[in-house]
């Protein structure tokens, strides 16, 4: 099995040589996306000749990068993506982990869950990024009767030819709105192995009105219902319930 492990980086000069030596150590084959950093990652990244880069010219945003990374799996013939965040919120050493699950061949995606089970060592979640991703979760198992204990972790193993089945075009935070949709709708089978929570910085910003917790779900809802316009779902009457409250509130 042949797999990329993929990081979207965004002015993490900070973490980026812990988080790169961190995922050689499990990792043969490994692509970083700047995306647009204006800090000194181009320059780090220098450094790793044996990494594979994609660089915006532009900040383009956390779902383009994954766009970019998928698009570059395809073209390598690679048969999985791992994704993972470049902040220290995810631990490499788990990357075997999503290989050996992978091996399995009992999923298409497999998604990290920091809920899933409880580590003593886990960090309490900020409660209004907990209560979204709550609300979220709900909403895809009522509407999409997808089951899910964390709609929002970055920690994945994707299969690529799976992945190249769905039309992902969503540039920012919302990409996991769009993501969970487009899976039901192509069948793709998900499950979820727990990872550590941590939050090295619970006051980390996603930029402009996203800050504010009220605007950041509108924006999840809006994107969320105008997937599911795209192609609309055969629902049934509960669900079609659950997707008019949805509407109403969006």
């Amino acid at each position: 099995m042949k797999y990329l492990v993929a990081i979207p980086v965004y002015n993490e000069e900070r973490y980026l040589p812990g988080v790169l030596a961190a995922v050689t150590r499990h990792a043969e084959h490994i692509l970083v996306v700047n995306d647009g950093s204006t800090d000194a990652t181009a320059g780090l990244l220098a450094a790793y000749p044996q990494v594979h880069t994609i660089t915006h010219s532009g900040n383009r945003g956390y779902g383009q990068s994954l766009i970019d990374a998928f698009g570059f799996a395809a073209a390598r013939g690679y048969d999985w993506v791992i994704t993972l965040v470049c902040d220290e919120q995810h631990e490499p050493g788990q990357i075997p982990e999503f290989v050996a699950e992978a091996r399995r061949d009992r999923a298409d995606v497999i998604s990290g869950s920091r809920y899933l089970v409880a580590h003593p060592d886990d960090d309490p979640p900020p409660k209004q990024r907990r209560r979204i991703n709550r609300t979220i979760c709900e909403l895809i198992e009522q509407i999409l009767v997808l089951r899910l204990t964390d709609s929002f972790c970055g920690f994945k193993a994707q299969r690529v030819a799976a992945v190249q089945r769905l039309r992902l075009d969503e540039p920012g935070y919302a990409f996991p709105l769009q993501f969970w949709v487009q899976c039901v709708r192509a069948g793709l089978r998900v499950r979820e192995i727990p990872v550590r929570r941590i939050y090295l910085d619970e006051k980390r910003a996603f930029g402009g009105a996203l800050d504010e917790p009220a605007a950041r779900l509108q924006h999840y809802l809006d994107v969320f219902t105008r997937e599911l316009e795209r192609a609309p779902l055969a629902l049934d009457a509960q669900q079609t319930r659950a997707l008019c409250r949805l509407q109403q509130s969006a």
